[in-house]
Formats: C-alpha cells, sequence, structure tokens
C-alpha cells in the first residue's frame, strides 16, 4: 500500500483530524446542517396505527380527540450519496509549493466528506492510482478518520488511472450519486469520461494545481523526468502537461462543475463560495 511517509505540515495525526473537522465546519457553515431528524421533516399524513409502529409517532391530537391511535407520517428528503475520487498518482505529490496538490487534495477531502456527514449523506472513497483503495459509501464517522489517516502515507511512483476507475465505478452506481473528483487532471482520457459519467450522475471536478504548471518564463528548454513514468524528456519552459483552456472547455461542454485549485492559494474561501453557487449541497433534496 502506501510505503512512505507524506510531508505534511501538520506534526501529528490529532492536529491533522482537528484540522480537517474545522475546515468541515466552514463548509457546513450558514447551511441547513442535518436536513432530518427522525423519520422527516414536512408532515403528509396522518393514519391508523399498525402493530409495530412506533409510539413516538403517534398522532396525539387525533388520539386525543377520537380515543383511536394514529401515526404521523413525514417526507423524509432524499440526499445524493457521495464518492470522493482522490487522486494518489506521482505528479500529485510533487510540488514547487510547501504544500503539495496531494496534500491539499487530501485534507479537501476530509472536509467534504465530514460536511456531507451533516447533510446526511453517505460518503465512499475511491484512490485513482496504482494502489487501489475502495471504500463504500456509509454514514460512518469513524470510517473517513480511518481512511484519512491511512492516506497520509504514500508512494512516489504511482501512476494515474483516473479514466480507468471511473469507468470500472460506473457499473456499480445503481442510483444517482455525486462524485467529487480531486486529481490534477494529468490522465488524458480522463475528461472524456467525466463527461460519460456526468451523463447520469452529478460530477464535481476539483482540479489542483502546482504554480510550475503555469510554466517557467524565460528559462528556455529544459532537461526533466516525468514523474509518473520516469521518462525522460526536454521541453520547452512555457510548454505545458496540458492545454488549460481545452480542458476547461471540454467540461463545461460536457456540464460539468469545474473549479480550479492552485497549491500556492488561499483556497477555503475558492471552494466554499464555489459549492454554494453551485448548490451543490442542497443536490438531490426531495
Amino acid at each position: 500500500m502506501y510505503g512512505q511517509t507524506a510531508p505534511f505540515h501538520l506534526p501529528d495525526s490529532r492536529q491533522f483530524i482537528i484540522a480537517v473537522k474545522k475546515l468541515a465546519d466552514s463548509f457546513s457553515y450558514g447551511t441547513d446542517r442535518s436536513p432530518f431528524r427522525g423519520s422527516g421533516i414536512e408532515y403528509v399524513q396522518s393514519r391508523q396505527y399498525q402493530p409495530g409502529d412506533p409510539v413516538r409517532a403517534l398522532d396525539w391530537r387525533i388520539l386525543a380527540r377520537t380515543g383511536e391511535p394514529w401515526i404521523r407520517e413525514f417526507e423524509t428528503p432524499k440526499r445524493l450519496p457521495c464518492y470522493l475520487l482522490l487522486d494518489t498518482s506521482a505528479s500529485m505529490t510533487i510540488s514547487s509549493f510547501r504544500r503539495s496538490k496531494y496534500e491539499t487534495a487530501l485534507q479537501l477531502a476530509g472536509g467534504l466528506g465530514l460536511a456531507c456527514l451533516e447533510r446526511v449523506s453517505p460518503v465512499g472513497l475511491l484512490t485513482t492510482g496504482d494502489s487501489t483503495l475502495h471504500v463504500r459509501p456509509s454514514l460512518s464517522r469513524d470510517t473517513i478518520l480511518q481512511w484519512l489517516l491511512q492516506l497520509r502515507r504514500y508512494r512516489f511512483d504511482e501512476q494515474t488511472h483516473l479514466s480507468d476507475c471511473l469507468n470500472r465505478l460506473s457499473p456499480s452506481l445503481l442510483n444517482r450519486t455525486l462524485l467529487i473528483i480531486l486529481s490534477d487532471l494529468h490522465d488524458p482520457r480522463a475528461v472524456g469520461s467525466i463527461r460519460q459519467l456526468n451523463q447520469r450522475h452529478e460530477c464535481i471536478v476539483l482540479q489542483l494545481r502546482d504554480p510550475l504548471e503555469e510554466g517557467l518564463p524565460a528559462a528556455g528548454y529544459l532537461r526533466a523526468v516525468e514523474a509518473e513514468t520516469g521518462r525522460t524528456l526536454v521541453a520547452h519552459s512555457d510548454d505545458t502537461h496540458t492545454s488549460q483552456a481545452e480542458l476547461q472547455q471540454e467540461l463545461k461542454r460536457g456540464g460539468v462543475d469545474h473549479l480550479v485549485i492552485r497549491t500556492d492559494q488561499h483556497w477555503l474561501p475558492l471552494v466554499r463560495n464555489f459549492f454554494k453557487a453551485r448548490g451543490v449541497w442542497n443536490r438531490g433534496a426531495r
């Protein structure tokens, strides 16, 4: 699995979890947190009591008026289950800034996962590198904390398999699902798979970018090593791995909500406003 220790700037696991919980609170601030308690929030009708019905659901007004037990029924809001797809490939761990793309993505995944639980949305996880970790959606807070701590250790030699993981996951999604993809999108086939999956589900792409992915102005020609394949190459400093403008245009054409997060910027307000503007937390509510 994940062999080498990540260079996290938080000194220990406890403080890392505290930071993730604060992030989740920030995402949830100003929204209706838990959408329901018990069986529902909106009254629909009352019906006659049947053996096995909970006593707390009794309609006491009808009982007092008629002497017969009736049960109050509510409409239960439905929430989309959420899958977090976390890119663990080598390109996510190489960084020119003190905080790597992987570190940012992992902290984001933890905060978003806990925020989804506040909305009573089951949360699952799928990593998209060589070492696949697949956690089925559940409402377990402890499960999220377990995979968060597990993923603080990672390898530096994994290749990206985002497109393949999306294609394998798709047949298992029997119901409409919210998929939050945290990746640098270095898989050239990923955009096509995301667009196809977005036809049946709700896809959100949070693209992590290192400052140097914008290019090295006036640096000339460079000899470099590709992080995921180990291939040596010579390139001009203005060259980029992909055309960012074309990538964004393709996602827009597919109706996919897309946000670029640079690791050298303060991204929390950006992500919070993006989710609020897109109404992400309210998707799937009935």
